[in-house]
Formats: structure tokens, C-alpha cells, sequence
């Protein structure tokens, strides 16, 4: 475990935020572990997800995507934030952006979301795990991006991607359980590539060992059409009561392209705001 050493947080009111940053990378169009139609950056993009950053001014933010740490700290700098990042050679990592008075205590990374076999082509995301605060109002995290493919299925779904995710479920359910089983309050945050309906039976898997509170239940995001939500924020243990009622928030781009959808990803940030007791 890694120790980052700050000031004691105040009682309060805390933000927590996920945004999927749709490939933040420099990598140029053609490398091999992107698909063709990826570009890089450009500086008028950074200068875009900059602003957008900015008014979203998370106090503990869940990135997806990052390839480059280096653009995830140009959106979140220094000095009023710390950046964490897992340490798998995926493309699309996992990041948290954490404002640097609040008490940071890293965790191993969550490897074993990566259920592929050792000599796959390919593999999948680890989570990222932080304790942030201290005390009795300490919250443990889990930063997510888990398989795409399975958005919506029956239980009896066999395609590949479906029994990829149900694995990557288990992983997370168990880290859900030893938070459980600590005591602890936490936050699994992140892209989990599902729409979590009332009857999911993968959301009911996550909850066998003790309640959760989803807090995009229930909600459409205004996002990409109003669809529902595949970015979520679940909360346990004593988060649960923290959850301020009504502060979920979707921020939208308001630069966009003609047919409608957004230059700068295909995800818009989700939040939610907690009572520290």
C-alpha cells in the first residue's frame, strides 16, 4: 500500500464523479493497439476537456481511457489534485483524479478483473483501489471499466461477452464482500458496460452479501439520446446514507457535432454528492 499524506479532510460535502474520456491518448492513428478510426488528441480537444473538467471540479473523480497520464493531469493538474493510475499495459486504464487535501492510501490494483487467460492477445482492465479520508468517514473506492458487449441480457445469454462480464461481476462482488465484511463504507465507480435494471440479475449478484444503493437507479441519462446509464457510482456500507437525495448530475457537452453527438467522447460525466458525517 501507498501512503499520500495530507491534511485531515473536513466534515462536509463531498463530489464524487466518473468520466469515460474515450481514448485519451497521443498515440498516433495507425498504431496497432488502436482501432483505425482513433485519432489523438489535439490541443483544442485538451483545451475542451479542460474546461469541461474544470466545471466539473470533482473532489474524487473515476477516469476511464487514459492511456497518457500525462493528459489526465493537464484536465486535473497539479497542485490541486493528485492522479492515480493502474499499472496494467492496457490502452484504456483506469485513473482517479483525488484534490490533494484529502488523504490517499493506494491499494494493490484489482488485477484480477483481467479473467483472460495469461497468453490472450489481448486483456482486459484492472480496478483501481483507494481509501480516501480517515476515520469513521473514510471511503474505500473502486474505479471500473469492465467488458463491453453485454449492455442487456437474459440470465441464459451465452455470448462471449456476456460470460466475460458475469466472471469480471464475481471479481467485483468479492471486493465487495471483504468491504462488507470490514465494515468499511465504499464506492465502486466507473464504465461498467451494462444498463442495471431493477430484475438484473448481475446487480442482484452484487448485492447478495449486504444492501447497495445504485444511485443512477431508476434514471435515464440525458446523454447520447436519454438512454440509460452504463456509467454508474454503487455505494455500501454506511456511503449508502451519505448520498445526498437528488444530486445526481449528468454534465452535457454543449459543443457538438451536426448529427447531434458529442466531439470530445461518447460518455458525459455522472455524479453524485455525499454528506460526510
Amino acid at each position: 500500500m501507498i501512503w499520500v499524506a495530507c491534511p485531515a479532510w473536513a466534515a462536509g460535502s463531498l463530489k464524487l464523479a466518473t468520466w469515460n474520456l474515450e481514448w485519451l491518448t497521443t498515440r498516433a492513428q495507425g498504431d496497432p493497439a488502436l482501432p483505425p478510426d482513433v485519432t489523438p488528441r489535439t490541443a483544442a480537444d485538451m483545451a475542451r476537456l479542460a474546461h469541461y473538467a474544470s466545471r466539473l471540479a470533482p473532489d474524487i473523480g473515476a477516469l476511464e481511457e487514459v492511456d497518457d497520464p500525462a493528459l489526465a493531469a493537464h484536465l486535473f493538474p497539479t497542485p490541486a489534485y493528485h492522479l492515480f493510475i493502474t499499472g496494467d499495459s492496457v490502452v484504456q486504464r483506469v485513473a482517479a483524479a483525488v484534490r490533494t487535501d484529502l488523504p490517499v492510501v493506494r491499494h494493490p490494483d484489482v488485477t484480477a478483473l483481467d479473467v483472460y487467460a495469461a497468453d490472450a492477445p489481448r486483456h482486459l482492465r484492472a480496478g483501481l483501489d483507494l481509501t480516501i479520508g480517515t476515520g469513521a468517514d473514510s471511503l474505500r473506492v473502486l474505479v471500473v471499466h469492465l467488458k463491453a458487449g453485454c449492455r442487456d441480457s437474459s440470465p441464459t445469454d451465452r455470448r462471449p461477452a456476456c460470460n466475460t462480464l458475469r466472471r469480471q461481476m464475481a471479481v467485483v462482488e468479492d471486493w465487495i464482500m471483504e468491504r462488507q465484511d470490514e465494515g468499511e463504507a465504499f464506492a465502486v465507480l466507473g464504465d461498467f458496460n451494462r444498463l442495471f435494471a431493477p430484475d438484473d440479475p448481475m446487480l442482484h449478484a452484487l448485492g447478495e452479501n449486504g444492501p447497495l444503493t445504485l444511485v443512477t437507479a431508476g434514471h435515464a441519462s440525458p446523454c447520447g439520446g436519454g438512454t440509460y446509464f452504463i456509467d454508474h457510482l454503487i455505494m455500501g456500507g454506511a456511503a449508502r446514507d451519505w448520498v445526498q437525495p437528488g444530486s445526481l448530475r449528468v454534465m452535457l457537452y454543449r459543443d457538438r457535432a451536426q448529427d447531434g453527438s458529442a466531439h470530445l467522447s461518447d460518455h458525459c460525466p455522472v455524479s453524485v454528492r455525499l454528506s460526510l458525517p
